[in-house]
């Protein structure tokens, strides 16, 4: 294998690449890499200087046209990273997630977003847009007020719906242990409901039952539920896919996986690389068990 390595250069770059985007370090990379007689293949000048062939494939998926992607249903969260330039403030990067017409799960977008502001979501929107992407039919994202407010401004007329498993876990942190499965199939219900009216239905049940006993829990439950009820306005088959951003979330544990061991990287520049080799990594995988 290593004879393989050391006469196929560009298999020994697409190597390296791979093994940075997995969050393995330069170090790492030049001490697994070595010959028969225990001398490295690479320097860790070498490795820097190939994995920087993540951050042109970056740059190209950046500015990239989204004309050709059909996209039906868009997914928007944030993930943060600590850099050495804000100290111990973690940066946001910002993430579009979407589904194709055909079923085909795509990383959008990813650009650093710093907060998550009104003004960074809006930048980061309007490029898709510059970009060729059309309006999506509906767009699930978390709570964050400046990414709500965006995304309305963005797309008025489409569906936009407040995922459910951020709301539920708000939900939940605010009831005791031993209420939980009984909260929870009352939430169910409710999300579970064949059309948005027995959906509001459902919903007037839980705010009765416990409006009174958890104040704060249906405070929870009452804050944007024309969004958390959205969903239901869609075909029955594609509800369980849009409901969350449980697409984003598990390339999020992904990328969560891979930089892991990083303290915190240098700059912007090495944040976005490897965040976008991992996300990339795990846009293959979607796109295959799609």
């Amino acid at each position: 294998m290593v004879e393989f390595l050391e006469g196929n250069t560009d298999v020994l770059e697409r190597l390296v690449a791979e093994m940075y985007a997995r969050g393995l370090s330069t170090r790492d990379i030049e001490d697994a890499l070595r010959d028969a007689t225990g001398e490295r293949l690479l320097t860790r000048t070498d490795v820097s200087a190939v994995t920087e062939s993540l951050w042109a494939e970056y740059l190209s998926f950046r500015d990239r046209r989204l004309d050709d992607f059909d996209v039906v249903y868009l997914f928007l969260d944030a993930i943060f990273e600590p850099l050495r330039r804000t100290g111990t403030v973690k940066d946001g990067v910002l993430v579009a997630w979407g589904i194709l017409r055909d079923g085909r799960r795509v990383l959008l977008h990813l650009a650093m977003g710093s907060r998550e502001s009104l003004e960074n979501w809006l930048e980061f929107l309007r490029d898709m847009v510059r970009r060729g992407l059309r309006v999506p039919l509906s767009i699930t994202t978390d709570g964050a007020p400046g990414l709500i407010t965006a995304v309305e401004t963005m797309w008025p007329k489409s569906v936009r719906i407040r995922c459910w498993a951020h709301k539920v876990r708000n939900i939940l942190d605010k009831v005791p242990q031993e209420m939980r499965a009984e909260i929870k199939a009352y939430l169910a219900a409710v999300r579970e409901a064949p059309n948005p009216d027995e959906g509001k239905k459902a919903a007037e049940v839980f705010i009765g039952r416990y409006e009174r006993q958890f104040p704060s829990a249906v405070r929870s439950f009452t804050d944007d539920l024309p969004a958390s009820l959205a969903h239901l306005q869609l075909p029955a088959a594609h509800r369980k896919f849009v409901r969350t951003t449980n697409l984003i979330e598990r390339s999020f544990e992904e990328e969560r996986r891979r930089t892991k061991t990083i303290p915190r990287f240098f700059d912007e520049h090495s944040a976005l690389k490897l965040v976008f080799g991992a996300l990339t990594r795990a846009t293959s995988r979607c796109s295959a068990s799609a």
